[in-house]
């Protein structure tokens, strides 16, 4: 018999990340199978390793026997277990830093495999780099791009399905890291101000010939989406943004978010403690900047958010001066991955419109 879960972390997380998790490549007989066997947060990470693990000798089989688009896909939701593993689980780094090689490593090598293929990019920043994967269309460029950016827990290796939308509809995609996140998050703060993050994507994109560089969008999710506004109003060529389930504030939003989510932030805005956190979380503010949005906006958010209330939606809307649209989903969780099928192809749509608008 199962032992009982006594371990509050565990069990919220088990209740609350099932949507996120399988609309985002997580098989859901997987995920039920994974999460079963626990009983302690602790041992979160290395269970969804053995779970990739899984998935990496199914790729090996397939390769072997010369299935390569096969392969690639087993190797690209081995990627995304491994995130999935290590996204949350700050409090070990060591684990999460194994979890993270392996989810950069594999989602490297399905990239030549996929269909369409993929290919890494290092963007030098700063001190340290931006990395991004890029897909384009099958036919020829250059192609609207719309660019996919991460959150607080999210990174390039979760974004396939996301990619899948898109690319689907004649949309190129590029999903980075940006700072805290990902491949960066031990070199780069997480930073309110996203402006120069921006222009460094921007400048390299137009180096690429599959990229029609004056037909860019922007997509972001949870965090992401504050980043993705921030990115809206800086002055870069973006004619269209999406932002999904974003904060307006994030620090007015601290005391209400669970304790993972708040030692996330804390390691990876690179504070020395839970007040300097606290503090550095009230940065994240759209106050001053929401009115510099001037381009076509869409905004989706869940009624049944947790983590922010479905007003900030609503605020950010009425204060960007270009064309703005509000979508609310009565049922929508945090992300809206509980309705993924209401807004994901409603955005892709959205964004292929109007990045081939004149």
């Amino acid at each position: 018999m199962k032992e009982a879960i006594t371990d509050d972390l565990l069990e919220m997380a088990i209740a609350n990340w099932e949507p996120r998790f399988t609309a985002n490549g997580v098989d859901v007989g997987d995920y039920a199978r994974i999460t079963h066997s626990l009983n302690h947060w602790d041992d979160w990470c290395n269970a969804w390793c053995e779970g990739a693990a899984q998935h990496v000798a199914l790729g090996e089989a397939a390769w072997s026997e010369d299935r390569y688009l096969s392969a690639g896909e087993c190797f690209s939701r081995a990627a995304t277990y491994y995130h999935f593993g290590k996204f949350l689980f700050v409090h070990r780094p060591d684990q999460a830093r194994i979890a993270q090689k392996n989810a950069v490593d594999l989602l490297n090598r399905s990239l030549p495999l996929l269909s369409p293929a993929g290919s890494r990019h290092e963007i030098p920043f700063e001190t340290s780099k931006l990395v991004g994967i890029f897909r384009a269309p099958h036919g020829a460029g250059p192609h609207p791009t719309v660019l996919l950016v991460a959150g607080l827990d999210s990174t390039k290796e979760e974004f396939r399905e996301v990619e899948r939308a898109f690319l689907d509809r004649g949309v190129a995609t590029f999903a980075f890291d940006g700072p805290g996140q990902g491949e960066a998050e031990a070199t780069l703060p997480i930073r309110p101000d996203w402006g120069a993050v921006g222009a460094a994507v921007f400048d390299y994109l137009a180096t690429l010939r599959e990229v029609a560089i004056n037909r860019v969008g922007v997509w972001g999710v949870s965090l992401g989406g504050y980043y993705a506004a921030r990115l809206a109003a800086a002055d870069l060529p973006i004619k269209a943004t999406i932002c999904l389930s974003g904060p307006y504030d994030f620090g007015s939003a601290w005391s209400h978010l669970n304790p993972l989510t708040q030692q996330a932030f804390e390691v990876r805005s690179h504070s020395s403690s839970p007040v300097q956190a606290a503090k550095r979380a009230r940065l994240l503010n759209l106050e001053g900047i929401a009115n510099k949005i001037t381009s076509p906006l869409l905004v989706i958010m869940g009624q049944r958010d947790r983590l922010f209330p479905w007003r900030d939606a609503e605020r950010l809307v009425n204060e960007a001066q270009g064309e703005s649209t509000l979508v609310l989903l009565e049922e929508g969780n945090h992300g809206c991955a509980n309705v993924v099928y209401q807004h994901r192809p409603l955005s892709a749509d959205w964004m292929a419109g109007e990045l081939r608008r004149s």
